[in-house]
């Protein structure tokens, strides 16, 4: 009986061992899907930052959005901090949900659609067929998979609008209306708030009658099935992870500043905002 019970309790411990380590340091291991647009980078690795200073070996998976949602869900990313919803991302959701828990939303009232520079005197989508030769035919957009990208084409259509949408990067769109504003050009673009782009640029939506964007999205924070129950610890984190506009659009300014080296443009921020990272 002795014996019976020193290899049960051997067991019992190998067992609790193996629960409890993550590598050969003892460090829980999380990657986290991440999109190279500006509200998603931020949170990306201002997430990273903080689960570092709790011990976590924390690994970044970049691609674009469409890939991400499929590694989420088949486990080979854990998190990913930037779906939109209802709407933006409402696809990849029916595509993955099914191997998706939705963990939390991280802000409230985000939006999506085209963008004008305040200069220009067009109000509305519905408008833009009149003015086609001063915007040359062209919306300049982003990555060809992005949720904005598949809602403008649908735009496109449903105002049977007589342009071009022009896929890009997010980088190569800012760099197009800095160089379009500095000269005072008519532009327009795939636009989302929150984004760096509106305290920099005098900026603004284009109205939406069709409603073919949708109204306000929120930013959700979606988790691979086995993930979300495996590591509360990590889940719990995410669970109160929130920002409003004054706190996400600090953060991005931050970021769009720095010389790429986020992780230091973060550590900054994250002193400065101390009161807030501790309340996550």
């Amino acid at each position: 009986m002795k014996q019976i019970f020193l290899f049960a309790l051997a067991a019992l411990m190998l067992v609790v061992v193996a629960c409890n380590t993550g590598d050969a340091n003892g460090k829980k291991k999380i990657t986290i899907g991440c999109v190279n647009w500006a509200e998603g980078v931020a949170m990306t690795y201002l997430a990273k930052n903080i689960l570092e200073q709790k011990g976590y070996e924390v690994t970044l998976k970049n691609a674009d959005v469409a890939p991400i949602f499929a590694a989420v869900a088949g486990g080979d990313a854990d998190v990913f901090l930037d779906a939109w919803m209802p709407v933006t991302h409402q696809r990849y959701m029916e595509m993955f949900g099914q191997q998706l828990t939705v963990l939390n939303t991280s802000f409230e009232d985000a939006r999506v659609g085209l963008v004008v520079p305040g200069y220009v005197n067009i109000h509305s989508i519905a408008e833009l067929n009149a003015a086609k030769d001063k915007f040359n035919r062209h919306i300049v957009g982003i990555d060809a998979g992005a949720g904005i990208m598949g809602k403008a084409e649908e735009a496109v259509k449903a105002y049977t609008l007589d342009y071009e949408l022009q896929a890009s990067s997010e980088a190569a769109m800012m760099a197009t209306l800095k160089k379009s504003i500095d000269e005072k050009q008519p532009i327009v673009i795939t636009g989302w708030a929150p984004h760096w782009m509106f305290s920099r640029y005098q900026l603004r939506f284009l109205d939406d009658p069709q409603q073919v964007f949708g109204a306000t999205e929120k930013i959700q924070t979606i988790a691979n099935n086995e993930f979300s129950i495996t590591d509360t610890v990590a889940v719990q984190f995410f669970r109160k992870f929130q920002l409003n506009s004054e706190q996400l659009g600090s953060l991005m300014g931050a970021l769009a500043d720095t010389d790429r080296d986020e992780d230091a443009a973060v550590k900054n921020w994250m002193q400065q905002h101390r009161e807030w990272v501790e309340s996550w």
